[in-house]
């Protein structure tokens, strides 16, 4: 996720650099053919850019904002899995006080692994080491880690039911925070499955480069430094554009944009180890870049 930071520019022009030198190619080209007395009378009226400029304008308005309502949604998920967390574990130590205080750190440390999983799984990234020890440990395999991760919660929370050490309505509480977190990853793993529609990433793309290609015929031939300063400069912009919501549309994609996941599991474990008493906590690092991950 992007800091309130100096935001490092050149991360911008290497996504976009192979369209910008095709543009100014493009637009050297124009301009130097321009100094042809036949290529001269090839013109076209300033209103027919100025349309397609317009709906370029207004496609881009709509792909911004949907791209952003990924995110954001995105991002609330895991507002609420951080909430839910804490709640959790909370429960889990109001409800059975009785419990020693080996389980109790053993419930936060399986509750830990699972955030510290769950973004890793959503960013297709190989476990990290804490991560990978854990489930050897605890011979955890399946195709869906942080599920069966999960499921070694409602397993705990059925032992304490079937003992008497918690009530029935004390398990459908536990059980209830537990179907929460369940339902976060859920929508995580519906958002980062579902792609963009092609289609229209294709068509925005397309009148991009319509709109730069009739440009240079409705501006003045008077001004060639001009005329190749605003057929590059436009089009440029529009694509920056495009390519800023096509990158904040996948938020779990380890980019500098992404939702810091890693980031909000530190603040996780942190929060589970100080609610269990624990007095040797890891500090959470600080970002030295313009993003935290």
């Amino acid at each position: 996720m992007l800091l309130n930071r100096k935001i490092s520019i050149w991360y911008f022009v290497n996504e976009i650099k192979a369209q910008i030198i095709l543009i100014c190619v493009f637009a050297i080209s124009i301009g130097l053919l321009d100094m042809l007395p036949t290529f001269k009378k090839v013109s076209l009226p300033l209103s027919i850019p100025a349309l397609v400029g317009t709906a370029v304008s207004v496609l881009l308005a709509f792909r911004t904002a949907q791209s952003y309502e990924r995110w954001w949604e995105a991002r609330t998920v895991w507002g609420g899995i951080v909430n839910d967390s804490r709640s959790l574990l909370r429960q889990f130590i109001q409800f059975a006080p009785e419990n020693p205080k080996y389980e109790i750190r053993e419930f936060a440390d399986r509750q830990i692994v699972w955030t510290y999983a769950l973004g890793e799984s959503l960013r297709n990234q190989q476990f990290s080491p804490n991560v990978q020890a854990y489930l050897n440990i605890h011979q955890i395999k399946a195709l869906n880690i942080p599920n069966a991760i999960l499921d070694k919660h409602s397993e705990t929370i059925k032992q304490l039911a079937t003992t008497g050490a918690i009530s029935d309505i004390q398990q459908v509480q536990l059980n209830e925070t537990i179907a929460r977190l369940c339902d976060s990853m859920g929508k995580c793993e519906r958002i980062k499955n579902t792609v963009f529609p092609r289609s229209y990433s294709l068509l925005v793309h397309t009148l991009i480069y319509v709109f730069a290609a009739i440009l240079p015929f409705g501006l003045e031939d008077s001004q060639l430094t001009v005329e190749i300063v605003m057929t590059i400069l436009i089009p440029t912009l529009f694509i920056a554009i495009e390519k800023t919501a096509i990158i904040m549309q996948d938020p779990f994609e380890d980019t500098p944009v992404d939702i810091p996941m890693t980031s909000l599991a530190q603040t996780i474990e942190i929060n589970l180890l100080e609610m269990i008493g624990e007095k040797d906590i890891p500090a959470k690092p600080k970002s030295d870049s313009y993003y935290a991950m």
